[in-house]
Protein backbone atom coordinates (compact mmCIF):
# COMPACT_ATOMS: atom_id res chain seq x y z
CA UNK A 1 0.00 0.00 0.00
CA UNK A 2 1.12 3.18 -0.92
CA UNK A 3 1.68 6.22 1.35
CA UNK A 4 0.77 9.85 0.61
CA UNK A 5 2.23 12.67 2.15
CA UNK A 6 -0.30 15.19 2.68
CA UNK A 7 1.28 18.68 2.74
CA UNK A 8 -1.19 21.45 4.95
CA UNK A 9 -2.19 24.22 2.64
CA UNK A 10 -3.16 26.93 4.43
CA UNK A 11 -7.04 28.35 4.52
CA UNK A 12 -7.97 31.04 2.03
CA UNK A 13 -8.81 33.67 4.36
CA UNK A 14 -4.93 32.95 5.97
CA UNK A 15 -3.76 33.69 2.35
CA UNK A 16 -6.00 36.83 2.09
CA UNK A 17 -4.60 38.43 5.37
CA UNK A 18 -1.03 37.49 4.36
CA UNK A 19 -1.22 39.42 0.89
CA UNK A 20 -3.02 41.92 1.83
CA UNK A 21 -0.42 42.79 4.51
CA UNK A 22 2.18 42.05 2.09
CA UNK A 23 0.37 44.79 -0.23
CA UNK A 24 0.21 47.16 2.64
CA UNK A 25 4.20 46.49 3.94
CA UNK A 26 5.12 47.04 0.33
CA UNK A 27 2.57 50.69 0.27
CA UNK A 28 4.51 51.62 3.64
CA UNK A 29 7.98 50.79 2.09
CA UNK A 30 7.49 52.81 -0.99
CA UNK A 31 5.92 55.55 0.52
CA UNK A 32 9.50 56.00 2.36
CA UNK A 33 11.28 55.68 0.10
CA UNK A 34 9.86 57.78 -2.36
CA UNK A 35 10.22 60.69 0.52
CA UNK A 36 13.58 59.54 1.34
CA UNK A 37 14.53 59.62 -2.39
CA UNK A 38 12.65 62.91 -3.59
CA UNK A 39 10.43 61.26 -6.30
CA UNK A 40 8.37 63.21 -7.02
CA UNK A 41 4.26 62.75 -7.05
CA UNK A 42 4.58 61.23 -10.58
CA UNK A 43 6.32 58.43 -9.34
CA UNK A 44 4.62 58.05 -5.98
CA UNK A 45 1.67 57.86 -7.19
CA UNK A 46 3.24 54.92 -10.11
CA UNK A 47 4.51 53.03 -7.66
CA UNK A 48 1.21 52.69 -5.39
CA UNK A 49 -0.59 51.97 -8.07
CA UNK A 50 1.22 49.41 -9.36
CA UNK A 51 1.11 47.96 -5.73
CA UNK A 52 -1.91 48.23 -5.38
CA UNK A 53 -3.00 46.96 -9.15
CA UNK A 54 -0.05 43.86 -7.90
CA UNK A 55 -2.01 42.91 -5.27
CA UNK A 56 -5.13 42.32 -6.86
CA UNK A 57 -3.29 40.16 -9.50
CA UNK A 58 -1.65 38.45 -6.43
CA UNK A 59 -5.27 37.69 -5.09
CA UNK A 60 -6.52 36.32 -8.57
CA UNK A 61 -3.46 33.92 -8.69
CA UNK A 62 -4.28 32.52 -5.49
CA UNK A 63 -7.65 32.18 -6.19
CA UNK A 64 -9.16 34.54 -4.25
CA UNK A 65 -11.63 37.45 -4.79
CA UNK A 66 -10.61 40.00 -6.57
CA UNK A 67 -11.47 43.19 -5.03
CA UNK A 68 -12.99 45.67 -7.51
CA UNK A 69 -12.47 49.19 -5.44
CA UNK A 70 -9.08 48.31 -5.32
CA UNK A 71 -8.79 47.56 -8.96
CA UNK A 72 -10.69 51.35 -9.69
CA UNK A 73 -8.17 52.67 -7.08
CA UNK A 74 -4.99 51.27 -8.59
CA UNK A 75 -5.73 52.35 -12.17
CA UNK A 76 -6.69 55.71 -10.37
CA UNK A 77 -2.88 55.79 -9.16
CA UNK A 78 -1.25 54.56 -12.31
CA UNK A 79 -3.67 57.83 -14.73
CA UNK A 80 -2.55 60.32 -11.86
CA UNK A 81 0.93 59.40 -11.91
CA UNK A 82 0.67 59.80 -15.59
CA UNK A 83 -1.10 62.51 -15.69
CA UNK A 84 1.95 64.27 -13.22
CA UNK A 85 4.89 62.97 -15.58
CA UNK A 86 2.99 64.42 -18.38
CA UNK A 87 2.25 67.86 -16.78
CA UNK A 88 -1.23 67.30 -17.72
CA UNK A 89 -2.89 70.46 -15.86
CA UNK A 90 -6.12 69.15 -14.45
CA UNK A 91 -7.58 68.42 -10.89
CA UNK A 92 -7.58 64.90 -10.52
CA UNK A 93 -8.50 64.97 -7.18
CA UNK A 94 -12.72 65.69 -7.43
CA UNK A 95 -12.69 62.95 -10.06
CA UNK A 96 -10.44 60.22 -7.65
CA UNK A 97 -13.54 61.31 -4.94
CA UNK A 98 -16.64 60.79 -7.03
CA UNK A 99 -15.49 57.66 -8.84
CA UNK A 100 -13.92 56.20 -5.37
CA UNK A 101 -17.79 56.88 -4.04
CA UNK A 102 -19.30 55.52 -7.05
CA UNK A 103 -17.32 51.83 -6.49
CA UNK A 104 -18.15 51.93 -2.85
CA UNK A 105 -21.68 52.43 -3.28
CA UNK A 106 -22.26 49.90 -6.23
CA UNK A 107 -19.87 47.80 -4.31
CA UNK A 108 -22.76 47.91 -1.27
CA UNK A 109 -25.58 47.81 -3.70
CA UNK A 110 -24.74 44.31 -5.23
CA UNK A 111 -23.77 43.11 -1.62
CA UNK A 112 -27.77 43.57 -0.51
CA UNK A 113 -28.94 41.73 -3.52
Amino acid sequence: MTHVARIPTPNTSSIARRVDAAGWGLFFIWGGVALLAHLGWGLGLLGVGAITAGVQLVRKYFGLAVEPFWVVVGLLFVIGGTAEFANFQFNLLPVVLIMGGFALVLSALRRQA
